[in-house]
């Protein structure tokens, strides 16, 4: 694993793109898991055992082999407070199972690094500085933000964070744990409203919760379908007709953010 520690030197310029053409995908993005103190280690298998199961689903690799450049390319990231931002596996292009089964392989093989109190700005800076600083030009890019709290105890602001990354046209979805099995619900307050508020973005938006082994597998799976098709509503010709009823009708209690009207 690579601790990312570039998030606070992207933010002051010091981190530039490279000038060489860049590969084309589909969409770019960054799994950003949340591996803080409030973590234990039954939430990090959680997390990432659901995406694992989500990455490698039949219903997701056939979803992006019906984009335009049939590929998408993804990394997954463990952050903590702002010193921590572990990258737990680096880009790897998903084209279909082999490629998904090496990017799960490598995922449930890595130690855990990443700790320390939240610092929701820096990761989200930090998935920022690596999605402008890779070697692809995605049609979309995405932050998939997880954690089981809103609050941030040093870092970045998460509302300058944020802004950043929304600016170079970077969507921000959310997942909220709500592991009841685990270290039980995690805060008093409404998380999944926390999220909306402070922590999403872009067009399409939304914010998916989950509460145990099974609810958390679905709602990744939900969540990957969304983002590797595009939400619903702003499904285009890069996905096909078939491609994106069949995503909607896999997500029938799934609404994003400004998207549809909740049931």
């Amino acid at each position: 694993m690579k601790r990312l520690g570039i998030a606070l030197m992207f933010f002051l310029g010091v981190v530039g793109t490279d000038a060489v053409a860049a590969e084309p995908v589909d969409l770019e993005l960054v799994l950003l898991a949340d591996a803080s103190w409030s973590i234990d280690e039954a939430e990090i298998s959680l997390q990432r055992e659901g995406y694992a199961a989500g990455i490698a689903h039949p219903d997701v690799l056939d979803t992006i082999l019906g984009g335009y450049n049939r590929r998408i390319v993804v990394t997954y990231v463990e952050w903590g407070d702002e010193n921590f931002q572990e990258i737990v596996v680096p880009w790897t292009i998903i084209d279909g199972p082999e490629t998904a089964a090496g990017f799960v392989a490598k995922l449930r093989a890595a130690p855990r690094i990443a700790t320390g109190p939240n610092a929701i700005g820096s990761a989200i800076a930090a998935g920022h500085a690596l999605i402008e600083g890779n070697a692809f030009k995605g049609t979309r890019k995405v932050i998939d933000f997880s954690g089981d709290s809103a609050n941030t105890w040093n870092g970045i602001p998460i509302h300058v964070a944020r802004k950043a990354a929304l600016a170079d046209g970077i969507v921000i979805n959310g997942l909220a744990i709500l592991c009841r099995d685990c270290n039980g619900r995690p805060v008093s307050y409404d998380l999944e409203r926390a999220f909306e508020t402070m922590i999403i973005g872009g067009p399409g938006s939304f914010v998916v919760t989950a509460d145990g082994n099974t609810s958390f597998t679905q709602a990744v799976l939900r969540k990957l379908l969304l983002e590797v098709a595009a939400a619903p509503g702003e499904i285009t010709a890069r996905v096909s007709p078939d491609i994106a009823q069949s995503a909607s009708r896999r997500l029938p209690s799934l609404c994003p953010r400004s998207s549809c009207t909740p049931p």
